[in-house]
């Protein structure tokens, strides 16, 4: 079975001594496919991440120590070893103790290898007592040992409270484990777990002495080797996909091995078999339910083809469509910029989009928190499960207040200059072109900070607009009513044509239709006469002077003033 990518790059660093202490962050609560002996499959098994360290990674140790802040230190391997090193110590469970313990031990072992058998016991360098008779006979020795601190982030949290000295005590004690010279001569891996990287003390996050591993979320390749297995262990659930694995894996991926694992316990003990149908609605489901309700989840039913209008803005996004569906991805955009007057139709536009090329949308949601570290937390959440569920749009609304600014001042103690920050740097990443498509969208372009808009994170900048005429603006309103049966007539009527207001957006366009459709089953009146009367002392939603405000700046963010009406076109020049 082969080794998960971030378990080969801790047995490089270690073994080459490049570091010895390791803090794994991201999708560290999952489930694992846990190999057999000697790496099989045969007799593979699933745990957790401390079951795979501790069973596969660590195999060969001599000592390997755990500690919880629930559970308190336990010897995980190599319990006989540690009762000739300490036979008479209760294992402390309160942090300070159990690090400064930790600690002990180590420097323990580090006098007990520079000891020859035979020499007097003296204390080392490190500070520890001398030698024990009971571990004379170990003198000399470098035992392999490995500590690992679950829940690290619970142990050594970020806080405010730059005085808190002994937090900072503790951390800094695991942190001269990487740096000591005698520690780094010692065979010892530390191992320190947390599910987001802002949440833990920046001494150990920042340490550059540690080695970062990213925990990914499992991509298709290993959950087609999960449902191998899968397929044996629950073979009621999976009965349509026994000599398939591979399709179930390609729909659910960004779900968790453990989220999955749960619904085939569910539908085994109910009998009731997955089927192809089935799937994106329970990868949606899964998806949302390991987020915790950061994302939502949207698998889109329409296609460009349901956009009235803005031909030159769906060619163009047609073309992308075609590219990604080549795999020729050097000419992608990494993400879009949908603006326009407020009612355009730029969440709509963003559906059929991807109903186009057949991927998903996911909606960030409010990521923000009150707690210190909380939103950036959130973040790296969104960002590991976005990296694991293939080709997706993420649509950002309201683009302007959701991305934060570089110079947020004070006020929220700088979190959306980080969140600012952290945005800017996924949305830039290249590994994601092809991947992710970064939609943001916003009737206030003018707000969102000029870096975050600069090619190689929105190449693309299309403008959206209300009707340009009066006609147009009818055509927009008989196209919404088609929904719900209006049956009004292509040419707008006579009576009509007075009536009709400029400069009407989708939104309000929709408002009428959904108006008429009222009048029409409560008056028992025709579409025609239902009109008439809507648009009778009709006001427009939006102010004119707001209107022209917002569609001048769309017309001014465009990238390219094909996608610009010649009416707006030459209203902006004349005004420019």
């Amino acid at each position: 079975m082969p080794s998960p990518r971030w378990s080969e790059s801790i047995r490089t660093h270690y073994l080459s001594g490049a570091s010895n202490q390791f803090v794994l962050h991201g999708n560290v609560h999952d489930r694992l496919l846990l190999p057999g002996e000697e790496g099989t499959t045969g007799n593979a098994s699933i745990g957790n991440l401390s079951d795979y360290l501790i069973g596969h990674q660590l195999r060969k140790f001599d000592l390997v120590l755990s500690y919880e802040l629930g559970a308190g230190l336990r010897v995980e391997r190599g319990e006989e070893l540690f009762r000739k090193l300490r036979p008479a110590d209760d294992l402390p469970g309160e942090p300070a103790k159990a690090i400064a313990y930790l600690d002990y031990v180590l420097r323990f072992l580090i006098n007990l290898r520079n000891l020859q058998p035979e020499a007097p016991s003296t204390p080392s360098p490190s500070g520890a007592e001398v030698v024990t008779e009971t571990a004379r006979p170990l003198a000399g020795r470098n035992f392999h040992v490995a500590f690992v601190l679950k829940g690290a982030d619970l142990i050594f949290p970020r806080t405010q409270n730059t005085l808190n000295y002994q937090l900072a005590s503790i951390a800094s004690v695991v942190r001269a484990w990487s740096r000591e010279t005698h520690f780094l001569e010692q065979n010892l891996a530390v191992f320190l777990l947390t599910e987001n990287l802002n949440d833990l003390h920046p001494l150990l996050a920042a340490n550059p002495r540690a080695a970062l591993m990213d925990i990914d979320m499992p991509d298709a390749a290993e959950l087609h080797e999960a449902f191998g297995f899968f397929t044996k262990k629950y073979p009621k659930a999976l009965a349509n996909f026994t000599d398939d694995p591979e399709l179930p894996a390609e729909r659910l991926a960004g779900a968790t091995l453990g989220s999955i694992e749960s619904l085939l316990k569910t539908r085994e003990h109910a009998g009731a078999p997955l089927v192809e149908s089935d799937l994106a609605e329970l990868k949606k489901d899964l998806v949302e339910k390991d987020s915790q309700g950061l994302i939502e989840f949207v698998e889109p039913t329409r296609t460009l083809d349901d956009v009235f209008g803005s031909e030159a803005v769906k060619a163009w996004m047609r073309q992308d469509v075609a590219l990604w569906r080549q795999n020729d991805l050097e000419a992608m955009p990494m993400g879009y910029l949908l603006c326009g007057p407020v009612g355009t139709g730029k969440t709509y536009l963003v559906e059929c989009l991807a109903g186009e090329a057949g991927v998903p949308v996911v909606k960030m949601k409010n990521f923000r928190d009150k707690w210190v570290g909380s939103t950036e937390g959130n973040l790296e959440k969104i960002f590991n499960l976005l990296h694991a569920l293939g080709r997706c749009i993420v649509f950002i609304d309201e683009a302007d207040q959701a991305l934060g600014s570089r110079d947020a001042g004070s006020g929220d103690s700088g979190v959306s200059g980080r969140v600012y920050s952290m945005i800017a740097k996924e949305m830039s990443d290249t590994r994601n072109r092809g991947r992710i498509l970064w939609i943001l969208a916003s009737s206030r372009p003018d707000l969102i900070e000029v870096d975050l808009k600069r090619p190689g994170r929105v190449d693309v900048k299309i403008p959206l607009f209300p009707s340009h005429d009066p006609l147009e603006g009818y055509q927009l309103i008989r196209a919404l009513g088609k929904r719900h049966q209006l049956g009004l007539p292509k040419e707008p009527p006579a009576a009509i044509i007075p009536l009709l207001p400029e400069l009407v957006t989708p939104g309000a366009a929709e408002s009428i239709a959904i108006k008429v459709y009222r009048l029409v089953k409560t008056r028992q009146v025709d579409a025609v006469e239902a009109l008439r009367d809507c648009l009778d002392e009709y006001q427009n939603p939006v102010p004119k002077d707001v209107m022209d405000f917002q569609i001048g700046i769309a017309v001014r963010e465009a990238s390219d003033l094909d996608f610009v009406p010649a009416v707006f076109r030459e209203q902006f020049q004349a005004s420019r």
